[in-house]
């Protein structure tokens, strides 16, 4: 007779559950299965016909299990009484459930077990070390009521806890216990599991756990401690979860992942994984050599699978994974460069700039009228097109998609209050964006218009408010974009300073210095353009303090400080 016995609590799946029942009795191991009460009766009495042919296979009592319920503890206990009345030989009972999945040969695991006759391997930590629970219960799983589903019921259960926080409620831990939480999946000593089934306080202690949010992880993991003399707090089984507290599925592409982990057992396996049943179920004795199980060989696999799920790849966004807001890693895939108000300051920047970096420069790729892109072409890398309706459907997109489908080619493009500018917070956010603005530059092109000035002062008007919205965004604490600022007057006074700070962070470090500068504006009479706007009554404050020109002088052109040109 074999010293170790199987519960297994199957749901579905009932012919992989066979198909791993007979392999355990093969091995001389008892297996007592529970089926959920909620599988049609039909489907459950041809599972019990077909098991019928092997007497180390029996049915216990069956139950609802919801999850989070009562039910699956108290399908564990029929099973396990089941086990220990009727096999007594049995000194192990190990804990499975349909989806499980023997990893090692089953000798193994009884040899395993024999040299630690004492030993119960059940994960049981107090709530103050548990780091794992998802959806905001620790403690208070224990001093509340759970009435209501979570899943089925979630706005009552979320409400019946509000209101239980509001009012003071606190259940009473009965005298001797400190709850403590842990995997499902155990194995207990026939002792220990005899002790917390016989207990005479068993029907205080069902009672209060019928109303614990999620029993089956803290019932055992609880009363294992009053009684064990020996607990080893880990899970034989290999049992990985994600960011969101849902088990991982093992695939058939998980095969030499799930061999190198040295586990005894493993879950959830897909249904459907026929390699993985084909192999694991064979015997493998002289193929594995015996070892002790070490989870945390693969922890660094699930680390990186959780980071990707998470986290996913910068500026990455599609059908399977469109994080919510606040949750994206970088919102671009690749740095880039805005400058809004150069254009405006220098004659033909734009291709100076391509000329002088390198990198691809686009103009107003946010005009009202049209996208700019660089040598005025109508289709860009991936199928991105220059449809001013599409591109505003969603600017967020529009501009990732571009950063995206250009990755390893920096990309700079004109911006300015005149553009579209539901853009703001997506560039103040990316880390990725470098930004630079010189305050004010748009009211150049208004001075060089030649339109009545009643529209210009009204057009002035319109484009500082706007800017000074979007200078309230960059200059946020939620900004990571990395923003230079200056006013007209301070740029004026020597413009290739902020120019060779801008590009010396676009170049390689290595790059050559700047061999020509870009020709800037004739901005003579432009103070008394400024002072104009503000006798009509308008207060152009952006361009900073914008020196006024002699009115009974003509206009000189501001004053540059010398800047040298290698």
């Amino acid at each position: 007779m074999s010293t170790l016995g199987f519960v297994m609590l199957v749901h579905t799946a009932l012919d992989r559950a066979e198909q791993v029942a007979r392999h355990w009795t093969a091995a001389g191991c008892p297996v007592v299965i529970h089926v959920d009460r909620k599988v049609p009766r039909s489907v459950y009495e041809a599972f019990v016909r077909s098991c019928s042919n092997d007497p180390k296979i029996l049915f216990s009592e069956r139950h609802v299990c919801n999850w989070g319920g009562w039910g699956i503890v108290a399908a564990t206990q029929s099973a396990a009484h089941m086990l220990l009345q009727r096999f007594p030989d049995v000194r192990h009972v190990y804990l499975a459930s349909g989806a499980c999945l023997p990893l090692r040969p089953v000798p193994e695991l009884i040899d395993y077990l024999a040299a630690r006759p004492r030993t119960d391997f059940i994960e049981s930590a107090t709530t103050k070390d548990v780091t794992w629970p998802v959806g905001g219960l620790d403690h208070e799983r224990f001093t509340l009521r759970f009435p209501f589903s979570w899943r089925k019921q979630r706005k009552l259960f979320d409400a019946y806890v509000r209101f239980q926080r509001r009012i003071g409620t606190e259940r009473k831990i009965p005298d001797g216990l400190v709850p403590h939480m842990g995997s499902q999946w155990w194995c207990l000593t026939r002792r220990t599991l005899s002790a917390i089934l016989e207990d005479p306080n068993r029907p205080i202690y069902d009672r209060y756990f019928r109303r614990v949010w999620i029993p089956d992880e803290s019932y055992f993991q609880t009363l294992a401690r009053r009684y064990s003399t020996d607990i080893e707090s880990r899970s034989l089984t290999l049992s990985k979860f994600d960011f969101q507290g849902k088990p991982h599925i093992f695939y058939d592409d998980h095969l030499h992942l799930l061999r190198r982990s040295d586990c005894f057992v493993a879950r959830k396996i897909w249904r459907d994984a026929d390699r993985l049943y084909q192999t694991f179920l064979n015997d493998q004795a002289a193929t594995l050599k015996p070892a002790e199980p070490n989870p945390s060989k693969i922890d660094r696999v699930f680390t990186k699978a959780v980071e990707r799920r998470t986290r996913g790849r910068d500026g990455l966004y599609m059908q399977s994974r469109f994080p919510r807001h606040g949750c994206e890693n970088r919102l671009t895939s690749g740095p880039y460069s805005v400058f809004q108000g150069f254009s405006e300051m220098f004659e033909d920047f734009e291709p100076w700039l391509a000329k002088v970096t390198g990198m691809r420069v686009h103009g107003h790729l946010f005009a009202p009228d049209r996208v700019a892109f660089a040598g005025g072409v109508a289709v860009m890398n991936g199928g991105l097109t220059n449809h001013v309706g599409l591109r505003d459907y969603n600017p967020t997109a529009f501009l990732s998609n571009l950063i995206w489908n250009t990755r390893g080619e920096r990309q700079c493009f004109q911006y300015g209050p005149g553009d579209n500018q539901d853009i703001n917070w997506f560039l103040a956010r990316d880390i990725n964006a470098q930004i630079s603005v010189v305050t004010g530059a748009w009211a150049v092109p208004l001075f060089r218009s030649g339109r009545s000035f009643s529209e210009i002062r009204s057009e002035a008007a319109r484009l500082q408010r706007i800017e000074t919205e979007q200078l309230e965004i960059l200059r946020s604490t939620w900004t990571k974009a990395r923003v230079r600022i200056w006013t007209m007057a301070e740029f004026v006074e020597a413009p290739m300073e902020p120019i060779r700070t801008v590009i010396d962070e676009i170049l390689p470090t290595n790059s050559p210095p700047l061999s020509q500068a870009p020709r800037p504006v004739d901005l003579s009479g432009f103070g008394k353009f400024l002072q104009n706007l503000k006798n009509q009554g308008m207060h152009p404050y952006l361009m900073g303090d914008y020196p006024v020109e002699d009115h009974n002088e003509p206009a000189p052109r501001p004053i540059l400080k010398p800047y040298l040109v290698h």
